[in-house]
């Protein structure tokens, strides 16, 4: 039986999301302010101390900007660098000419699976959104079309598929052996991403449509001439090398003992920050110099493409104030006590609870451990589920229907320059189409495993 505060602090937090939505997309307040409005209210109405009010706000806000901050300037740096010097075009010719104009959503959306495999969500979106834009301007698509199967693949693989770390924590609390979940997440997260990505964006984008001019994209645009254009093994290896460097980060533990000095090592430079840096760094002599640009103009072209990304970032760290709020208030433990109440089989129940303090907290990673840790003593009690399904039906409701509290969400509503009620169209009904078919998928796989 549910306590009634239970259900008022439930009742709150979507009343709380519901007043969030229709005041910036109805009554047009600044996102930032009513972000910050909307987490104050909720922790006065549900009695967190005033005291700490302010406090949780501004720690969730700080603990979201320590990663993105870093992730979305460095990102967008290297991405300027692709786009000055033609090398987005390139890959956007190479993928247009490889799969056809009618078929580049196909395209995104294997790019995205390939470059999230070791890289964060943010990571991966900020490298790959010069390419999504270059590809959707030179084929005249809708942006929706281009854009959403490739975060469809980066959110699959970020929510699914180890070495990311909240899918292999999850891998170490239900202990499953890591390479047959990665097997296991890959044949259901193909299908899920074909379904949440190239299948979805083909129903969606023609009931969206977007500004033929998105703000964001004027800092990509390409000025390379089509007959001096980097070339696209060049081009490919600049934007792949963090991505190898992350993926030899997550072999740190495979080749080399834990706390030694080469394990050490490892981790540093797979460290998302690292990677990025050294990928910005080569790209300065790759595309830039020799391109031909002076130093000057590498430093101008860093500078320049800055600006644009402090509204985001402000807004993806509101995102976590809110989000921490929502923490700290007592929703969370409320969700996990009406979720510990239903008697659903196992599956179901990991899903459910990672479902439910998604859309509280925000935070794919954040609820998909703490689910874990709830489940995995139930599970080892129980038999005939396989822990390596677990891991995945809890990743799958940690992607669920993001929304305003989710530093994500205004990343894409940003960067795709859509409004509120568009965002949800798309990107959430996106994560919520992955997380339900990956779960059906995960079921179907336990009746024949």
């Amino acid at each position: 039986m549910v306590d009634p505060h239970s259900i008022f602090l439930l009742v709150s937090a979507l009343i709380a999301v519901v007043c969030l939505v229709l005041l910036i997309a109805v009554y047009k307040l600044n996102p930032f302010i009513t972000l910050f409005l909307t987490s104050l209210g909720l922790a006065l109405v549900t009695g967190m101390p005033l005291a700490t009010v302010v406090r949780s706000f501004e720690a969730g806000l700080g603990a979201t900007l320590g990663h993105i901050a870093v992730v979305v300037a460095l990102g967008t740096m290297l991405g300027k660098m692709m786009a000055e010097s033609g090398g987005a075009d390139q890959i956007a010719q190479t993928l247009i000419r490889l799969f056809g104009e009618k078929r580049v959503h196909w395209a995104m959306m294997v790019i995205g699976l390939v470059v999230g495999l070791p890289a964060f969500f943010e990571v991966g979106f900020v490298l790959l959104i010069p390419i999504a834009f270059t590809v959707a301007r030179r084929t005249r698509t809708s942006f929706i079309l281009v854009g959403l199967p490739m975060v469809a693949g980066l959110s699959v693989v970020h929510g699914l598929v180890p070495p990311h770390p909240a899918a292999l924590l999850a891998c170490t609390i239900y202990k499953a052996d890591v390479g047959r979940t990665i097997f296991y997440a890959l044949l259901i997260g193909l299908p899920t991403a074909i379904l949440a990505g190239p299948l979805y964006a083909k129903f969606i984008a023609p009931r969206v449509p977007l500004a033929v001019d998105i703000p964001m994209a004027v800092d990509f645009e390409e000025h390379g001439e089509e007959s001096s254009l980097p070339g696209f093994g060049l081009t490919l290896f600049t934007i792949l090398l963090p991505v190898m460097l992350m993926l030899i980060g997550s072999w740190a533990e495979a080749v080399s003992a834990p706390g030694t000095g080469l394990n050490q090592a490892l981790h540093f430079i797979g460290n998302d920050d690292i990677a990025l840096l050294v990928g910005v760094l080569v790209s300065f002599f790759t595309l830039g110099r020799q391109r031909g640009f002076s130093r000057e103009t590498v430093l101008r072209f860093t500078n320049e493409c800055l600006a644009p990304t402090a509204t985001i970032t402000l807004l993806v760290g509101a995102g976590g104030g809110f989000g921490r709020v929502l923490q700290e208030s007592g929703v969370s433990q409320a969700i996990i006590g009406v979720a510990m109440n239903s008697h659903v089989p196992l599956l179901v129940l990991a899903w459910l609870l990672a479902a439910l303090l998604r859309l509280a907290t925000g935070s794919a990673t954040v609820s998909m451990s703490t689910a874990a840790g709830i489940v995995a003593p139930i599970a080892l009690a129980a038999h005939g589920v396989r822990p390596e399904l677990l891991a995945i039906a809890t990743g799958a409701g940690s992607l669920i229907f993001s929304h305003v509290n989710d530093g994500g969400f205004w990343l894409v509503k940003e960067y795709f320059n859509m409004s509120v009620a568009e965002t949800i169209k798309t990107w959430s009904v996106c994560e919520t189409i992955i997380s339900v078919s990956a779960l059906i998928f995960t079921l179907a796989a336990s009746l024949v495993l």
